[in-house]
């Protein structure tokens, strides 16, 4: 089992949620997050003065997949994802252990 976690720009949590639902994916967390990358933010201008914006929306994607799935479900996080431009996100894939379905005790791949 792999833990895959993701993070987006806003825009395209649509399209990411439509290409995790074509490539298999049955259950997934979208969370509203807030930071920066290489990038340290942005300079902006409203009203004629110019401000910084240090911590930049994101969507913080997390979802636990088969072995099996994993080059689908990577595949399609990037390809729904990705602009182009600096700030597209990152990804991380981690290893699980174990899982536990709290209601029935369920462990293993079985919980996912």
């Amino acid at each position: 089992m792999k833990k895959v976690e993701a993070i987006v720009r806003h825009h395209r949590l649509e399209e990411v949620k439509e290409a995790l639902a074509l490539a298999g994916a049955l259950g997934v967390s979208f969370t509203e997050v807030r930071g920066f990358g290489r990038q340290r933010g942005r300079t902006e201008h409203y009203r004629g003065v110019e401000y910084t914006v240090d911590l930049i929306p994101k969507i913080h994607i997390q979802l636990f997949v088969r072995d099996e799935q994993l080059s689908a479900i990577t595949n399609a996080i990037l390809h729904s994802a990705r602009t182009g431009d600096v700030g597209d996100g990152k990804m991380i894939i981690s290893d699980v252990i174990d899982a536990i379905a709290i209601r029935t005790g369920e462990r293993g791949e079985e919980v996912i």
